[in-house]
């Protein structure tokens, strides 16, 4: 009798152990599927866009090596502005990049998934369109450095006005933070530091860089 009752209890014992390693199987698999769809994004062609600023660059007489694509569409979390080269055909660089807060609050993520878009003075928005990337300047904000940009489209042609200008700011990370999104400004295009010296370097030995914002 003792030994029928002790062969019951280790079989209950080794079925508890084994629903159990189960139950972690299966919790750790839903684990990685969210993850997996946290992770995942929706991969878009911009091959249109970089024949259309190939085409840009040479009818304007502006620098044929690489030009600066940011994509606003993009959630914040992710990187944005991609660095082109004309001649490789391929995104050599990308980067974390900011956008304007709009009507939200500076320094915080309201509007990382839809941000707002304005030419207006005062609107602490970004403006899309086609930009040429003019002279070095000293910046306040980052590692000190900035650069002018000059608006030539009808959606960004304030920019000068607004003091719209690239430079880089403590608060933006290197890494992806999605979902998380990055702290927004006034409506500059603001890169992280490490980002930023690599970019300087690139600016340096490339003028009259085209640089355009789209939202797809």
């Amino acid at each position: 009798m003792k030994k029928m009752i002790f062969i019951i209890c280790l079989s209950l014992i080794f079925s508890c152990n084994k629903e159990k390693k189960e139950a972690d199987v299966f919790k750790n698999e839903n684990k990685k599927e969210i993850v997996s769809t946290a992770d995942s994004r929706v991969e878009i062609n911009y091959n249109d866009y970089y024949k259309e600023a190939q085409q840009y660059c040479k009818t304007k007489n502006l620098n044929l090596n690489k030009f600066i694509l940011i994509d606003l569409g993009l959630h914040s979390g992710y990187k944005r502005f991609f660095v082109y080269d004309f001649k490789k055909k391929a995104v050599c660089k990308s980067y974390m990049v900011s956008h304007g807060c709009g009507d939200n609050q500076w320094g915080r993520t309201s509007s990382k998934e839809k941000p707002q878009i304005s030419n207006e003075f005062d609107s602490h928005c970004s403006s899309l369109g086609k930009y040429v990337i003019l002279d070095r300047g000293v910046s306040q904000w980052g590692i000190k450095v900035n650069y002018v940009l000059q608006g030539k489209d009808k959606t960004n042609s304030n920019a000068r006005s607004r003091a719209i200008v690239l430079h880089s700011w403590d608060a933006i990370p290197n890494n992806e933070v999605y979902p998380e999104g990055t702290p927004e400004g006034w409506g500059c295009p603001a890169v992280s530091n490490e980002a930023m010296k690599e970019i300087d370097e690139l600016l340096k030995t490339n003028k009259k860089m085209l640089m355009w914002v789209i939202k797809s």
